[in-house]
């Protein structure tokens, strides 16, 4: 089993610690730069993660977990739990556009449309997240938690949110810091 990737990407950080104990090879590129060709070659929605397993190649951090739990005789996710990936998906996709950017030389604090839905979505989100994590909707270490984990994770590691008011969030991730792989995988060590 092979996962290409990036080590600072959330979505891939997400599938390095879901394969905890599987054996894989593990392809760190700079999607940005030199490894942009081999992107090209194994996805051609030009987008990380990519799992090649006995010459299929799957895509998509969502289509990826449902691979590996079903390997590994996890139960599917609920219909709950496939809302919360929703949520945590569309934050982490509109604090990514937020991020690119922004190193592409774009003012993102203007007040303009684009740039207030992207801020708005992400902290509804957050707000909506916080208040399922108060609710206890994320005990269990599971492929949710691990994703949620691993986005307020990464937003504060590029400095994206004000934490006010959703401070729960930050403390849900500080109570799982020592879980396996997390460490292992933390963007900040790349």
């Amino acid at each position: 089993m092979k996962l290409i990737g990036s080590t600072t990407s959330p979505y891939v950080r997400r599938i390095r610690i879901l394969l905890d104990e599987e054996p894989y090879e593990f392809i760190n590129l700079d999607i940005y730069g030199d490894g942009r060709d081999e992107l090209r070659q194994n996805n051609p929605a030009l987008k990380i993660p990519v799992l090649e397993e006995n010459g299929q190649e799957i895509y998509d951090s969502r289509i990826i977990a449902r691979y590996v739990s079903a390997k590994q005789g996890r139960d599917p996710l609920t219909w709950d739990q496939q809302n919360q990936m929703t949520l945590i998906d569309g934050a982490n996709d509109s604090a990514v556009t937020l991020l690119l950017s922004k190193r592409s030389g774009i003012d993102v604090d203007q007040d303009l449309m684009f740039w207030n839905i992207q801020r708005e979505r992400i902290m509804m989100t957050l707000r909506t997240l916080a208040a399922l994590v108060d609710d206890g909707q994320f005990e269990e270490w599971n492929y949710p938690a691990i994703c949620l984990y691993c986005m307020v994770d990464w937003l504060d590691f590029r400095d994206l949110v004000d934490w006010s008011g959703v401070e729960s969030l930050l403390s849900f991730r500080d109570s799982h810091k020592d879980k396996p792989w997390v460490e292992s995988t933390d963007p900040r060590q790349a």
